[in-house]
């Protein structure tokens, strides 16, 4: 596994930093879930937020686990959906200026957008709506562009649309690929189980997934339970345990790897984006599982130092400083 292509829905984000919690209340929006909503609804939420401190970067977690990929020195490619607008052409070429190939269609609707609301202790609830990202059809995904690739990534948003994700995986199989998905949020794995198990029984490979995640997915309360049980049913299992680390199984190997302790919990957007290119990205090299824990763990706990999905190049540096150490053995967790 070499070459890793990704899938999933094109969104430019708007983090907002709240004060309280209170417009969670409002909306009856779960702590830490992802909401898909109307147009209507999402400006809404952004009127009663008005005021608070906000940015804008691009997202989609999908496309925030491959630009991170690219900028690890991965070969990675991209399939998406935006619209005919200046915020389409503005997320195309930031793909090309990371490296990513970037397989993008376009739609006569508006390029998809995320708020996403930061709580004072880091973490997000988002509130998406999808625009010109939800007209991706399967049709539209030619299985040619899998040529090139060994893995297909997915976010584990789009399984929200069965065909869709059905079509591809099916597409690429008959390609000779892998298959990764990161299962994304508890809510939208409870709405879909059914439908994600016959998949990840079926198709799947590599699968990440945080605690509230596995345990909505394998309706085990315990993490090490809810690793065994997701096990059997693909060939690598990643069960993110928060501030306890990772737990990692292929076939009979079981390994706990930590984490690293950010400077700062600013944001928790993009974490699980991050963990999943540093550990894809080690996985491609051919590095042990601890390894690509470690550098899992290296990628997430910077992304959360900083509010949204980009850092400087500083932070880079001391990323690809880090990750040299671990591919010498010398900085496991």
């Amino acid at each position: 596994m070499k070459r890793v292509i990704g899938i999933g829905n094109a969104l430019t984000d708007m983090l907002v930093n709240l004060s309280n919690d209170e417009v969670l209340a409002q909306y009856q929006l779960a702590k830490g879930s992802m909401s898909l909503v109307d147009s209507q609804m999402q400006t809404d939420v952004s009127k009663s937020v008005a005021g608070c401190p906000y940015s804008l970067s691009l997202g989609g977690s999908a496309g925030n686990t491959i630009r991170a990929m690219a900028r690890l020195g991965t070969a990675v490619g991209f399939i998406g959906k935006v619209g005919n607008d200046t915020t389409g052409d503005f997320y195309e070429q930031a793909l090309r200026n990371v490296g990513v190939e970037p397989f993008m269609l376009r739609s006569g609707h508006k390029s998809g957008k995320c708020v996403s609301l930061v709580s004072p202790d880091g973490e997000r609830t988002l509130v998406t709506h999808l625009g010109a990202a939800a007209d991706l059809h399967p049709s539209d995904v030619d299985g040619d562009i899998f040529d090139s690739y060994d893995c297909l990534y997915i976010e584990g948003y789009l399984v929200q649309d069965h065909d869709l994700i059905r079509t591809t995986i099916e597409k690429a199989k008959a390609h000779g690929l892998k298959v990764a998905i990161d299962l994304a949020s508890f809510n939208v794995v409870e709405e879909n189980r059914d439908f994600l198990r016959e998949l990840v029984e079926r198709y799947v490979d590599i699968l990440f997934a945080n605690e509230d995640e596995a345990r909505a997915f394998s309706h085990e309360q315990e993490p090490l339970n809810a690793l065994q049980h997701i096990s059997r049913m693909c060939e690598l299992v990643v069960v993110k345990i928060g501030t306890r680390g990772a737990l990692i199984k292929r076939g009979d190997e079981v390994v706990h790897v930590g984490i690293m302790a950010a400077a700062k919990r600013v944001d928790t957007t993009g974490a699980g984006d991050f963990y999943a290119a540093g550990f894809l990205s080690a996985l491609c090299e051919g590095l042990s599982l601890r390894q690509c824990g470690t550098i899992g763990a290296i990628t997430a706990g910077k992304v959360i130092e900083v509010v949204g999905t980009t850092f400087g190049e500083e932070a880079w540096r001391e990323i690809f400083q880090l990750t040299e150490r671990v591919r010498t053995e010398k900085y496991l967790f």
